[in-house]
């Protein structure tokens, strides 16, 4: 094994397709807020032959993350880093998803682009649902691009959400944003740092939402998409390892989708999602 490290902050579906598919070959740092699951993950990727390191992780919290690209940085050469780490409207508060999907990934770019190296690259896991913001104000837009990680949540756009319906998705628009601002800093050291924004995946969280009273606007999007199927956590891992290879040398400060064709649906007006739900 060289001496290449891998990041993988979450352990959900995504962040052990994203392991198994770029880690063969690396120390795997695998970080997450569930020890249990972190644990299980790092059991079975080490059964199939992976070197894998563990530590927990508060995405909240930037000491905690700190300590993850410490230990990153002791295991050997950092330079991959994947943040899939989020809650859904399901899962969590207003408050709850937008500390840890909006502050959680500021703080990761942050910290990770203290040690990522030369030639190195990052990936963020965003949303399709950023994409379905209407574009934010100008001044908003310079906030979550610029603003110090920690005044992110208390700057008036945040103030005025209120419900984990609508943090969501502002929060994952605000990813696109710092990870498109992050490109420089990331550029200054000679890495690279996107993002993706999955459609509808089949994972434990997606599962969830598509069970929620969310599900039949999920559905009618799939359904009348260009390839009308549930998206796989293999799907996404394949997005991730493009984007953080030699194929993808040129790319950086961008948002890559990756959901079947959803998005382009919408945006032209080949779907009519009212339309649709009316129809079902």
């Amino acid at each position: 094994m060289n001496n290449d490290v891998l990041i993988v902050i979450g352990v959900g579906g995504m962040g052990v397709s994203v392991a198994r598919r770029c880690g063969a070959g690396r120390a795997i740092v695998l970080a997450d807020i569930n020890a249990a699951g972190l644990e299980a993950t790092a059991a079975a990727l080490t059964e199939d032959g992976h070197y894998v390191v563990t530590q927990e992780v508060d995405v909240t919290s930037r000491e905690s993350l700190a300590a993850v690209a410490e230990t990153a940085s002791k295991a050997g050469r950092v330079s991959k880093v994947v943040h899939t780490a989020g809650l859904s409207p399901q899962q969590a508060s207003t408050e709850a998803v937008l500390a840890v999907d909006l502050l959680g990934v500021a703080l990761s770019i942050d910290e990770f682009g203290k040690v990522i190296e030369p030639g190195g690259a990052g990936v963020v896991i965003a949303s399709m649902a950023g994409h379905m913001m209407p574009p934010p104000d100008p001044e908003v837009a310079r906030q979550l691009a610029t603003l110090p990680a920690e005044e992110l949540l208390g700057i008036d756009a945040c103030a005025s959400i209120t419900s984990s319906q609508m943090a969501y998705p502002f929060a994952k628009r605000a990813n696109q944003i710092r990870v498109a601002a992050a490109a420089g800093t990331w550029g200054q050291r000679g890495a690279r740092i996107n993002s993706i924004s999955p459609g509808v995946i089949s994972t434990a969280m997606g599962r969830l939402e598509l069970d929620s009273e969310s599900g039949t606007l999920m559905r009618a999007m799939v359904d009348n998409s260009g390839l009308r199927r549930y998206g796989t956590p293999e799907d996404i891992a394949g997005a991730v390892e493009f984007l953080l290879g030699p194929s993808a040398s040129f790319i950086t400060g961008t948002d890559l989708l990756v959901d079947g064709g959803v998005i382009g649906a919408i945006s032209t007006g080949t779907i009519d999602l009212a339309q649709s739900l009316a129809e079902r």
